[in-house]
């Protein structure tokens, strides 16, 4: 059977290409599970949560017998109140000992049974539920670990923190009761903000019984190397021709190891590229060119991961504002998990801590956030409607002509804001820019921020067209030496995408200054400097 990269559902070996996790699953078993801790795998959709628990199962299998269950598979009925949440739980729990020989074998039939019967009761209640299962435990052969995927099936019922409540209780007296050797969950809403969404006042809004929970640290992105690795196996099978280390740095960048979207890029370069002319020959499919091309071809694509995230901002004010003043102004948020929004930001994948600060998980979903703002704005934006109406200026033989695009900014944002105090230039000027440019290269290129570069004073556009890539400064002048240093800046920034030609937006306040265009040589490169 022919392998595929996949991105619906758990992975494969035998059907997928995928990244080897076994050093994620040996730290998994002996730092918490061998430790005979509970704790909550948390992560963004499809971050490979099911994945990891799938392959943990059968890791686990020589050690410990598992009680793997799946929260999706209960109805929102059956946490409808607790005599029918414990009887689901029952029979789901008859359902996995019955398909599972050596958990029939190796727990007491009578203490099975016992718990079986319970099913049917009309008295049924959780603490019943748990003296049941805590028979079972002391009677196994091996410690029993319960693994339950998707609880955020279950974050809404009142039912599931009765649940919580009693494994809180028996952990703490497991030495008298006994009970399963490790817990662990699954979910995108880390379980201590469950009670937040039952009952948001503030009093409650950290008060969960899961405290005792043990904190899940280890990192469940794939590094380049992870990816490098995985892409030896398509080559194998594939001979394309690639330069796999080069490739995999390179998906890297864009996703910053995001499962799915790592999948994704592979899996349009692997299955839609050969479908386009350009990309006639597996080895210009698998090239930096063809990243890019990936890319483009999924930001035009409804992706249920990207719809999830507008949603989310839609829903969480707070969140969607912060991301908007990173994204545009370059602001810097110090980093606290203590501050809700960011909290949110980071549980729900889309934020990250960089260097102290809060930053934007991925380039990606950078890209996507940006292409939104864009498109909200772009109805009542004057810049837009101006980079729309002059955009096939801009364009020769297939060709952007940036250059001109600069010179034509100049003009045009001076007869649109030339009246604007600094203040209001400093906060949207570079908006101003990326919603001109916008409609220029819509459909044929794209565009990104360099997050590594950016800051309240300075932001680096790197612009993809039709293989060519342009990389555009955008920085706030604050004095002469502040602005020879910032010409080098460029330069220095040209050699990492291995270019000659660089540009350059000056939003400058002196009363003095000369608007206009100029050419500079610096350090070896041509910089193009515009002076609005």
């Amino acid at each position: 059977m022919k392998r595929r990269f996949n991105v619906t559902g758990s992975c494969n070996r035998q059907k997928h290409y995928m990244v080897k996790l076994d050093e994620r699953l040996k730290r998994i078993k002996e730092d918490y599970v061998d430790e005979g801790s509970y704790f909550a795998i948390n992560r963004g959709r499809q971050y490979g949560k099911t994945t990891t628990l799938k392959l943990l199962l059968e890791y686990l299998k020589d050690d410990y017998f598992v009680l793997s269950m799946d929260f999706q598979m209960m109805s929102t009925a059956n946490f409808a109140d607790e005599q029918t949440f414990v009887a689901r739980f029952i029979g789901y729990f008859k359902n996995l000992v019955t398909e599972e020989d050596a958990l029939m074998k190796n727990i007491d039939e009578m203490a099975i049974a016992s718990l079986i019967s319970l099913e049917d009761r009309n008295d049924i209640t959780m603490d019943i539920l748990f003296e049941g299962l805590s028979r079972i435990c002391q009677t196994s052969k091996k410690p029993i670990v319960l693994m339950i995927d998707e609880v955020d099936s279950a974050s809404n019922n009142q039912v599931f923190i009765d649940f919580l409540a009693q494994l809180r209780g028996y952990y703490l007296d497991r030495e008298n009761r006994p009970i399963f050797h490790s817990v662990i969950f699954a979910g995108v809403y880390d379980i201590k903000n469950l009670k937040l969404k039952l009952r948001p006042n503030e009093e409650h809004q950290y008060n969960s019984p899961w405290n005792i929970a043990a904190d899940f640290d280890i990192d469940m992105s794939l590094s380049a190397k992870q990816i490098a690795v995985m892409l030896d196996e398509y080559e194998a099978d594939h001979q394309t021709g690639m330069n796999i280390v080069a490739i995999a740095e390179e998906i890297y960048q864009y996703t910053s190891g995001y499962p799915y979207l790592v999948s994704a890029i592979c899996k349009i370069m692997d299955e839609k590229l050969p479908r386009n002319e350009i990309f006639a020959e597996p080895q210009s499919i698998w090239t930096r060119e063809g990243i890019a091309e990936a890319v483009k071809q999924m930001l035009k694509t409804n992706v249920p991961l990207f719809d999830s995230m507008i949603k989310q901002l839609d829903t969480y004010k707070d969140l969607r504002n912060m991301i908007e003043e990173i994204i545009y102004q370059g602001r810097r948020f110090p980093f606290s998990l203590q501050v809700k929004s960011i909290n949110l930001g980071m549980m729900f994948g889309f934020l990250k801590e960089h260097d102290g600060s809060v930053a934007i998980a991925n380039r990606i979903f950078e890209m996507v956030l940006l292409n939104m703002f864009t498109a909200e704005e772009a109805l009542g934006s004057t810049a837009f409607a101006y980079g729309d109406r002059y955009k096939s200026w801009f364009t020769e033989n297939g060709r952007l002509n940036m250059d001109m695009v600069l010179k034509k900014f100049v003009e045009h944002f001076h007869d649109i804001y030339g009246d604007n105090d600094e203040k209001f230039i400093e906060a949207y000027g570079r908006k101003f820019f990326l919603l001109y440019l916008k409609p220029i290269i819509n459909g044929t290129g794209n565009y990104y921020l360099e997050a590594q570069t950016r800051d309240a004073k300075r932001t680096d556009v790197v612009v993809d067209y039709l293989g060519e890539q342009f990389v555009i400064e955008l920085k706030i002048w604050h004095g002469n030496e502040y602005n020879e240093r910032g010409e080098r800046q460029p330069a220095e920034y040209l050699d990492y995408f291995h270019q000659e030609k660089g540009y350059m937006i000056s939003f400058n306040f002196n009363k003095k200054k000369k608007i206009g265009v100029r050419e500079l040589r610096v350090e070896g490169k041509t910089i193009i400097e515009a002076v609005v």
